[in-house]
């Protein structure tokens, strides 16, 4: 789950080829109107691969299904990255803290799943954080992932005080993975309390990944770490072979 969106420099292009513009000076490429992506393995040092292209659930279930994912600031252009190490979370390794464990236990909150995407996503997007200026959850990635909640690809879980919306997060799940996007709290543990009873019910629901992208100490603690792309990519293949669980997604006891 990404807190930060990277930058861009302009890059020389040369030729077209599939639906791919490739720059001069390093593997990175310019998507076209063909739904296509480069290898993942062409991405450079940082993890960038691509850049252009647009948000059509077409493309992001692509992305997805390869192991890439957008990640960009609002006025540049869309990128696209596909980092290695990667780092991920398996379900059955969840790491839950004493004191947060003893917070859970309390049950401070009402959890759901899928009842306000719209409203958790636009609140990642809101919150501030530390060292940024703006966010990456830019308005059409907000109206796009807003689409594949329609189309009952991406969820969220939500932490409700009475029913103020107080916690929560959104990602994409395809097969047997999960791919995280982002998370806000507004009250204490809220987002941590979210967080594990996703974990929880896709350990139940027999999911094998949960992908973070990219590492945070928070992320860490609940027991994620890096992957190589190599076995990263053999764990997403064997994850894509399970069935697509549509939405909408309800917490089971």
């Amino acid at each position: 789950m990404r807190e930060h969106a990277g930058s861009f420099a302009h890059r020389g292009e040369t030729r077209v080829s599939q639906g791919l513009v490739r720059s001069r000076a390093v593997p990175v490429f310019r998507l076209t109107d063909a739904l296509v992506f480069p290898e993942p393995a062409l991405a450079d040092d940082d993890g960038l691969l691509a850049h252009g292209g647009d948000l059509r659930p077409e493309r992001l279930l692509l992305a997805y299904r390869n192991g890439i994912f957008p990640w960009y600031s609002e006025g540049r252009p869309i990128l696209w990255w596909s980092p290695a190490p990667r780092f991920a979370l398996l379900p059955g390794e969840l790491s839950v803290g004493r004191s947060l464990a003893k917070a859970i236990r309390r049950a401070p909150y009402r959890l759901t799943m899928d009842t306000a995407f719209t409203d958790v996503i636009a609140r990642c997007a809101s919150v501030p954080r530390a060292g940024q200026l703006g966010t990456w959850i830019t308005r059409d990635m907000q109206r796009a992932y807003v689409e594949l909640h329609r189309l009952g690809v991406a969820h969220s879980v939500e932490a409700w005080a009475g029913e103020r919306l107080v916690g929560g997060l959104y990602g994409v799940a395809l097969g047997g993975a999960y791919f995280g996007e982002s998370m806000f709290a507004d009250a204490a543990d809220a987002s941590k309390i979210a967080f594990v009873a996703l974990v929880d019910q896709l350990r139940r629901w027999g999911f094998e990944l949960i992908d973070c992208q990219v590492h945070t100490e928070h992320l860490e603690r609940f027991g994620a770490r890096m992957f190589s792309r190599q076995e990263f990519s053999a764990r997403l293949a064997r994850a894509l072979e399970h069935a697509t669980r549509p939405g909408p997604w309800a917490l089971e006891s």
